[in-house]
């Protein structure tokens, strides 16, 4: 019992320091954790989401901005590819299904998306998950009839039967408002994607809208598709992107994602950099706080070991004190981390739609306290070191 009252006591009488320190420590350890897991979770879910079709099929640009635009509603399209290779595409042996898309338009910045209703009927967004509908029907053929997807939805508290003129452009302007007017016929059911973010009409209503170029009335902005095999995206990547100079395969949509991560990883590194250096100063502090302490403790120190308190004792309740500092720091890095998050996830779904696991166990989540109890009883070890070393008989000289 005598050594976790030495602790109590010296924690009691150094309170300011030590909240300070521990505070220090708590948005090390929080920010730490969630850098960690946000990279991973936001890769695995963006790559989840991309895994819903093989490849991209579009104008001649950027792999990536294929991807971004066609699955993830993120990106301007890079130009439009004629109805002609749609039909090429589609009827191609090694191709299972392909789904054309038109963008363009929008309402007060929410995409409006052009596609077919087998993207709904004949597709599973994620494995054995299909779309589903929390209300309403799908559009049907030509009609001016939408289907909204749930974030949609819930920002603009739309219901089925609601009526909306979309604006051209991805950008919203008022000045750019259609005549034409639609009704929400159908509501998405969530599914943490960005389907959700997404008001799908039907194709024929994007590539007739007034206001469109009518040179341009049958083509399409991409071409979601999922293959037969494997073997067959090599195969139609040679086709389109080696031999060809016109279109752009986009594949494997999945591994697009995760270069993209890749070429982005420098961002994780400089906030887990900070979060270290965060860390070892935070060790310094305790350092610094308690080793500064030594001479108020000497003539208490030097009274236990009259007592018979061994040196042993005395070094362990210096490092043990750091690394309680350091344990009460690391317990606040967890409500660090469950704010940050919170704050993390809830932006990345405003923009991509994409929703982070948050109850997804993560090793960091043990090894970073861990790690911050450590650190901070080794910076107990210096002024552990001055404690043992305290001569007994010198230290009770009475000061005359």
């Amino acid at each position: 019992m005598i050594l976790p009252l030495l602790i109590y006591r010296s924690l009691r009488q150094h309170a300011l320091s030590t909240a300070v320190t521990a505070a220090s420590l708590a948005l090390a350890s929080g920010l730490l954790m969630t850098v960690w897991v946000v990279k991973t979770q936001a890769q695995r879910a963006f790559t989840e989401t991309s895994t819903a079709f093989d490849a991209v099929l579009g104008a001649r640009g950027s792999k990536l901005q294929l991807v971004l635009n066609a699955i993830f509603h993120l990106e301007a399209s890079p130009g439009n590819l004629a109805w002609a290779d749609y039909e090429q595409i589609k009827h191609h042996p090694a191709v299972k299904t392909a789904i054309p898309i038109a963008a363009g338009d929008n309402f007060y910045g929410w995409r409006i998306v052009g596609t077919l209703p087998e993207l709904f009927t004949s597709v599973e967004y994620a494995p054995g998950k299909h779309y589903t509908l929390s209300a309403g029907q799908l559009f049907q053929g030509e009609a001016k009839e939408a289907v909204v997807g749930s974030f949609v939805a819930e920002k603009l508290g739309w219901k089925v039967g609601a009526e909306f003129k979309p604006y051209h452009g991805l950008a919203f302007n008022p000045a750019n408002q259609h005549d034409e007017r639609y009704t929400v016929a159908g509501i998405l059911a969530p599914t943490n994607t960005p389907a959700d973010r997404v008001i799908w009409i039907p194709l024929h209503g994007v590539q007739t809208m007034a206001g469109h170029d009518p040179r341009t009335a049958t083509d399409v902005s991409a071409v979601l598709i999922q293959l037969r095999a494997a073997t067959a995206g090599m195969m139609l990547d040679q086709m389109y992107n080696r031999q060809g100079n016109r279109l752009t395969f986009a594949y494997p949509a999945s591994a697009i994602i995760t270069d993209l991560f890749a070429k982005i990883g420098w961002f994780d590194r400089i906030l887990g950099l900070v979060a270290y250096l965060v860390a070892l100063v935070a060790a310094g502090s305790i350092l610094a706080s308690i080793y500064a302490s030594m001479n108020a403790r000497r003539r208490d120190i030097a009274i236990l070991r009259a007592l018979g308190a061994h040196r042993r004792l005395v070094f362990g309740s210096v490092v043990a004190e750091a690394a309680t500092i350091g344990a009460v720091g690391s317990l606040l890095g967890f409500a660090v981390y469950f704010i940050l998050i919170a704050v993390v996830a809830k932006l990345i779904r405003v923009q991509t739609g994409v929703v982070l696991s948050l109850r997804s166990w993560h090793e960091v989540l043990w090894m970073c306290p861990l790690g911050m109890i450590a650190l901070s009883a080794l910076g107990g070890v210096v002024p552990a070191m001055k404690a043992y070393r305290i001569p007994v008989a010198e230290t009770l000289v009475p000061i005359s």
